[in-house]
């Protein structure tokens, strides 16, 4: 990373001192020297969710931000790329290698985690072995994700619609 410029130096990466002019719903603006104005997107102020940038910042407070990007004079900012990366939480890890979430009964559903609630021994296999299938493309990745949800998605809607015409009949 570089060091804190004290001129103002307008490209991507440069590491500016600024102060937070005001607050918006979607971000904030800051006051950069040479009277020049940049905008911290509430995307771009912390590595965690932000919902309320108030949270956050505060009018008047002084705060170290990357520039971005800078477009037909708009200057994005970033406040979080500063920020050391979060170490994982712990938490249980959803995904599984390849970009295949299936549980062990080929199941996309409930997207459990990788650990199973009653670990049982492995069955015995047999002595040849099975070469790993070759690692997929993200557009294979992509796809595949697309399939599941469209149908998941005509399910919940077949459900949907079924529910709706029993409670017609009713009527």
């Amino acid at each position: 990373m570089e060091e804190t410029n004290n001129s103002m130096e307008l490209t991507v990466g440069a590491v500016l001192e600024g102060k937070v002019k005001s607050i918006t719903n979607f971000g904030a603006f800051i006051a950069l020297p040479d009277n020049k104005t940049g905008m911290v997107h509430i995307s771009e102020i912390a590595n965690a969710y932000v919902s309320d940038i108030r949270q956050h910042l505060t009018e008047g407070q002084d705060v170290k931000v990357m520039v971005i990007a800078v477009d037909q004079g708009k200057i994005n900012l970033s406040i979080k790329r500063l920020e050391p990366k979060p170490q994982p939480s712990g938490r249980p890890n959803f995904r599984r290698e390849g970009g295949d979430n299936r549980d062990r009964n080929g199941d996309r559903g409930n997207f459990r985690s990788q650990a199973p609630s009653n670990p049982r021994p492995a069955p015995a296999r047999a002595a040849a072995p099975v070469p790993p299938p070759a690692p997929k493309t993200k557009d294979q990745q992509f796809e595949d994700m697309m399939k599941a949800f469209m149908s998941e998605s005509d399910a919940k809607l077949s459900g949907i619609r079924a529910d709706h015409r029993a409670k017609s009949r009713r009527r």
